[in-house]
């Protein structure tokens, strides 16, 4: 995504038992039919669309996730005598699936996936339930014989792979439709999913002037580790920092807020931009956010009036941290979004949240050994973190400390905003 693409690392280990085999087993099933169910809606044509060279077609979420379960799972329990009678699939597909583990070997140019008409999609279902039936095969095994610890592990990696390419799938898909002059409609229930998560109680009510505070000081931040369930490396590990005292806004940017930006010169002035992000607004041409039409918004319903209450979205970093500039406020880091995320409304749900910092390892981060290990450490550069979840993010998937990253420029996902600004110290009683 850039991506949010993560390795359990050192700090998770999945317990190896027959009980933990059965939850992953039914598990798998849920999240290997969900890929399937987000497809329906669509027509064949729709299968190879790429809008642009950093979203992928639909068919190609499906191949590369089924890719990735067939390589670090199967294929050496195939070799290891675990499993029979498994066919892969031919070699070249692993050239046309792979995303961007160099370790694993060539890949074919991401810019070019649209392009890639064959396989046709019977052929990669098919693969999809030959690669299910052989995980199934294998998680049903007695313990004695059945898959390890490390294969456990890989599993669930497997799974909340699966489950960010579901949450990509659908950006990506908006982005080619909007491209598209008949403004095709996807379907209407990822927008439903967004009006009911922002207009949730304490959410889309809650005033402008409402800031939650902090008093600042040392505090921790990062995954606490194995006992708390899985994280991506990048999560970990849990670490000290020390904020000055603080403030949140108790909800995200709305509309209409952003709309009053705009009126005032917001993509005029270069006073409010970074430098490289006034470039690429007078590059591009942007004047206004990603998806706004006149006094409309195309998205994954199709084009439907703006609601001026409803939390701005798809905007990149620059416009985010224009915004806030304007708004005589500024980003949250993600120490400060973390450590109050509990208490926010619309933190999970609606939006992912830029914060103000770079992404960068924790102290004391290393990445896993071997081309898992490719996932996260060799893209902290150039990207800015955002927090909590969005509407098209499954359900379950989000969590406190999870960690996404793009680069500054990208707004096609579905990102919005929300303030913070510098406290004065209490004074002592």
């Amino acid at each position: 995504m850039a991506r949010m693409v993560g390795t359990p690392g050192q700090a998770f280990r999945v317990r190896r038992d027959e009980t933990t085999a059965m939850a992953l087993a039914q598990r798998l099933q849920r999240v290997r039919h969900h890929s399937l169910e987000l497809i329906a809606p669509l027509e064949s044509e729709d299968l190879c669309l790429q809008g642009m060279a950093d979203a992928s077609p639909p068919k190609w979420h499906l191949g590369h996730t089924t890719w990735f379960f067939e390589t670090f799972v199967l294929k050496p329990a195939l070799a290891a005598g675990q499993i029979t009678g498994f066919e892969p699939a031919p070699e070249a597909w692993g050239y046309l699936f792979n995303s961007y583990y160099d370790a694993v070997g060539a890949r074919h140019p991401r810019p070019e996936r649209g392009l890639l008409s064959r396989p046709p999609i019977a052929a990669v279902l098919a693969w999809r339930q030959r690669v299910d039936a052989a995980l199934q095969q294998l998680l049903s095994r007695p313990e004695a014989c059945g898959p390890s610890a490390e294969q456990l592990n890989l599993l669930e990696l497997g799974l909340q792979h699966e489950q960010q390419h579901q949450e990509l799938l659908l950006m990506d898909l908006l982005d080619g439709f909007s491209r598209n002059p008949l403004e095709p409609v996807y379907d209407a229930a990822p927008e439903a999913r967004f009006a009911a998560a922002w207009r949730q109680p304490g959410g889309g009510s809650a005033p402008e002037s409402r800031w939650l505070s902090h008093p600042g000081g040392l505090a921790e931040i990062g995954h606490p580790g194995a006992t708390a369930g899985f994280h991506f490396d990048h999560e970990a590990p849990r670490h000290r920092v020390w904020l000055e005292p603080f403030a949140i806004a108790a909800r995200l940017v709305s509309n209409g807020d952003f709309a009053t930006f705009i009126a005032d010169g917001g993509y005029r002035r270069p006073e409010l931009w970074m430098s490289e992000g006034w470039a690429v607004v007078q590059q591009r041409g942007w004047q206004a956010p990603r998806y706004w039409r006149g006094s409309d918004a195309f998205s994954l319903a199709g084009r439907q009036q703006r609601d001026g209450a409803a939390p701005v979205r798809h905007l990149s970093w620059f416009e985010a941290d224009a915004y806030a500039r304007w708004a005589g406020a500024r980003l949250p880091s993600e120490a400060e979004w973390e450590l109050l995320a509990d208490q926010l409304p619309q933190a999970f749900g609606v939006l992912w949240q830029w914060t103000a910092s770079p992404y960068r390892p924790y102290p004391g981060f290393a990445p896993a050994a071997g081309a898992v290990g490719e996932y996260n450490g060799k893209f902290m550069s150039s990207q800015m973190v955002l927090r909590g979840s969005c509407h098209l993010t499954p359900a379950g998937h989000e969590r406190r400390t999870y960690r996404n990253f793009y680069g500054p420029a990208c707004r096609w996902m579905a990102s919005g905003v929300r303030l913070a600004r510098d406290s004065q110290p209490q004074a002592c009683p």
